[in-house]
């Protein structure tokens, strides 16, 4: 018998500063819906996609942005979005800025299923960015000084019929990531992101982001047979103009769906999750073939290490 899970990416247009939650929630339930017309069990949302990417801007106090922060979640302006999912038996994955009641502030994704019920919560493991106050540049990046580091790492969820993992923007650029969600049994991996297209440290890479958002998902769906699904928010934000091109890709590392444009929107794909074992029991299958006595340094060291 054939595991099929259809799976939803609901890219995302900009989100303005001035925007309530409320009017988000909207626009996130129409994607909803969208999605469970065309009949899929789970639809992924975008990293942050309850809000505008506030760490463009500096604050001089670190809580200066927390009214950005989710302090519960579901919460009262959410609820209705998990009420769909128990009305419709429609799962989502959704991003958040997490404020925890110990106060940590985390940058977040919760995977909640078709009973409208949280089953894995991820917080992101690779902040980029800067933390230091950095006017000169035309926009900032401050994630480095307005998230932590998660201190769990990554973790895989048994939903959907299958094996999910889950990641978040950057996340997605270290091969790291999907070789741990591999080694946990990842059939399936849900990444947001929000990608500016120009890129302060080195514009030499700005006409390469759509090429290298493809390349490092595709690699890591192929070098570990798993399904990913990359969800954008994109578009001209306050400003920034930002990466789309969502797209859900096979084991074998082909984009089966992708968007061609920007803003609002839902691509699917029927993904028959058996298909990931034509690779992790063949050509990566990692008990037989992998050499862990021999990645040392991959542990042992923070950078560079020459020997």
């Amino acid at each position: 018998m054939t595991r099929i899970v259809t799976v939803g990416a609901a890219q995302m247009g900009p989100i303005a500063r001035d925007e309530s939650r409320e009017q988000v929630v909207e626009r996130l339930r129409r994607l909803h819906a969208e999605a469970v017309d065309v009949g899929c069990d789970v639809v992924v949302f975008p990293e942050l996609a309850l809000t505008t990417f506030f760490p463009r801007w500096y604050t001089p106090d670190l809580d200066g942005h927390d009214s950005y922060f989710e302090t519960s979640m579901p919460n009262d302006v959410v609820q209705p979005l998990f009420d769909d999912a128990a009305r419709t038996g429609c799962g989502f994955c959704l991003g958040y800025a997490e404020l925890t009641s110990d106060g940590h502030r985390y940058n977040t994704y919760v995977l909640v299923d078709g009973t409208g019920a949280i089953v894995g919560r991820y917080r992101k493991v690779h902040i980029p960015g800067h933390a230091d106050h950095q006017p000169e540049r035309p926009f900032q990046h401050l994630e480095r000084r307005y998230f932590e580091e998660s201190p769990d790492g990554f973790g895989v969820v048994d939903a959907f019929g299958g094996s999910v993992g889950m990641a978040i923007c950057n996340d997605r650029r270290w091969p790291e990531t999907y070789r741990v969600l591999g080694l946990l049994g990842a059939e399936m991996v849900f990444i947001g992101y929000n990608t500016p297209l120009y890129y302060a440290p080195d514009p030499d890479q700005n006409p390469l982001q759509s090429f290298h958002n493809n390349l490092v998902m595709a690699a890591g769906a192929y070098q570990n047979g798993m399904f990913v699904v990359g969800v954008a928010k994109g578009g001209i934000e306050e400003g920034v103009e930002s990466l789309s091109h969502s797209q859900i890709i096979a084991p074998s590392g082909q984009v089966i769906a992708q968007a061609t444009v920007s803003g609002d929107l839902v691509i699917s794909a029927r993904c028959d999750l058996d298909l990931c074992r034509h690779y992790t029991d063949t050509l990566f299958d990692f008990s037989t073939y992998r050499r862990p006595e021999v990645y040392g340094p991959i542990v042992e060291s923070r950078g560079v290490q020459r020997r």
